[in-house]
C-alpha cells in the first residue's frame, strides 16, 4: 500500500508542485486541500504517512492544525514538516512545542524538499515496522505464557488427583467442588481474576493428604482421636507443600490447604481462626468441598439429597460455615445444578478445569 501524504495550502500553485515533487518519491500518494479543515476531517478518517502544512492559512492555521491533529487518539506520531518563511522564527519554536517535527522556508528548494520528505518517510516507516514487530512479540509473549499457565494448571490438577486417588474420594470431586467455588466466589462479588483463581485453586485443598499413612486415610471404620489429630496434620503438610512458590495459583493453593478446615467460629483447624480472619478463598472452598461430599456417593455412604445437604449447611450457617458463602451456592442454584450434571461420576474427566 502507497504511503498516504497529506498537503495541506491554501495556495493552489504551492498544492500542485508539492504534489508533483511527492509523486517523484517512490510509492507515495498526495491528498492535497486548500481548505485546512477539511484536511482535518481527513486526518480523522485516515492515518497518514506524513502531514506537510503550511503556516499561513485563513481561518484554521498550521499552528492550530498542528495542535488539533496531534490531540486525536493515533495521530501522536505521525510526522509533520511545517512550511513557514525565513523570518517567522517564533513560530517555528511554537510549532515545535506543539509536535511539529521539520522546517522548510519559502522559497522552496525541490531537491531538499525531497530530501526531507523521503527521510521523514523512511523514519516513519521504520517506527511502524519497530511497532509491528514489538506487536508481534507480544504476541508471542502471551502465546508462550498461556501454554506455561495451561501447563502449570494441568500439573496442579494431576497432583491434586493424586492426592484424591489415596483417598476414597474421586477426581470430579474436585472438579466440582472446584466449579462450585466459582461460583461461590462469583456470587460474593469477587473479580473475574479471583474466580478464575479460586476455579484452579481449589482441587489443591487436600494435596496434604500424599503425606498421611494409608492406614488411616483408608481406614473404613471411625477414627480414634489419635489417628484424627495425625489426618488433621494434612492441612498444614499441603500448606508446607506448596507455600513459597512464586506462582499466584500455588500460592492461593497453599492458603486453601490450610485453612479449609477452619470454622467461622474458631473451633476449626490448624490454627483455630475465626470468622474473616480465615481468608476468603478458604472459607469459600470450605462450604463448596463439604457441600460436593454430602451430595456424592461414596463406598462407605449414600449420597444425601441435595435438600438436607442444604439445610446442613444453613443449620452450620456462623458456626461451620460463613453464612454469605453459604448464600452466595444458594443463589447460584441454577448453576449449581449443572455443574453437577456436567461432572458426574460416570462422566470422563480431562486433566484441565
Amino acid at each position: 500500500m502507497p504511503q498516504q501524504v497529506l498537503i495541506v495550502d491554501d495556495t493552489e500553485i504551492n498544492l500542485i508542485l508539492f504534489g508533483a515533487l511527492v509523486k517523484k518519491l517512490d510509492d507515495c500518494q498526495a491528498h492535497v486541500f486548500a481548505d485546512s479543515r477539511q484536511a482535518l476531517e481527513w486526518v480523522r478518517q485516515t492515518v497518514p504517512d506524513l502531514i506537510i502544512v503550511d503556516y499561513m492559512m485563513p481561518e484554521l492555521d498550521g499552528i492550530e492544525f498542528i495542535r488539533l491533529v496531534r490531540e486525536m487518539p493515533g495521530r501522536q506520531l505521525v510526522p509533520i514538516l511545517m512550511i513557514t518563511a525565513n523570518d517567522q522564527k517564533q513560530i517555528r519554536y511554537q510549532a515545535l512545542d506543539l509536535g511539529a517535527n521539520d522546517f522548510l522556508t519559502k522559497p522552496i528548494d525541490k531537491v531538499e524538499f525531497l530530501a526531507r520528505a523521503r527521510n521523514m518517510l523512511s523514519l516513519n516507516l521504520a517506527r511502524k515496522h519497530m511497532a509491528d514487530h514489538a506487536a508481534w512479540l507480544d504476541g508471542e509473549v502471551r502465546a508462550r505464557t498461556r501454554e506455561i499457565l495451561e501447563r502449570e494448571r494441568e500439573t496442579v490438577f494431576r497432583l491434586s488427583k493424586a492426592a484424591e486417588y489415596r483417598d476414597p474420594e474421586t477426581g470430579a470431586h474436585i472438579v466440582r467442588m472446584a466449579h462450585y467455588s466459582r461460583l461461590i466466589a462469583r456470587e460474593l462479588g469477587l473479580s473475574e481474576q479471583d474466580q478464575q483463581l479460586v476455579l484452579e485453586a481449589a482441587p489443591m485443598h487436600d494435596i496434604g493428604k500424599v503425606g498421611i499413612s494409608d492406614t488411616i486415610l483408608l481406614k473404613p471404620g471411625r477414627l480414634t482421636p489419635e489417628e484424627f489429630e495425625i489426618m488433621k496434620q494434612h492441612a498444614m503438610l499441603g500448606y508446607e507443600l506448596l507455600n513459597g512458590s512464586s506462582s499466584k495459583l500455588l500460592q492461593a493453593g497453599a492458603e486453601i490447604a490450610r485453612g479449609h478446615h477452619e470454622k467461622y467460629d474458631g473451633s476449626g483447624y490448624p490454627a483455630g481462626l475465626k470468622g474473616e480472619a480465615i481468608p476468603i478463598f478458604s472459607r469459600i472452598v470450605a462450604v463448596a468441598d463439604v457441600f460436593d461430599a454430602l451430595t456424592s456417593e461414596r463406598p462407605y455412604k449414600k449420597a444425601w439429597e441435595v435438600s438436607a445437604a442444604v439445610e446442613f449447611l444453613q443449620q452450620g450457617c456462623g458456626s461451620h460455615f460463613d453464612p454469605a458463602c453459604v448464600q452466595a451456592l444458594i443463589r447460584a442454584w441454577d448453576d449449581v445444578e449443572a455443574v453437577r450434571q456436567r461432572y458426574r461420576e460416570d462422566v470422563p474427566l480431562s486433566m484441565t478445569l
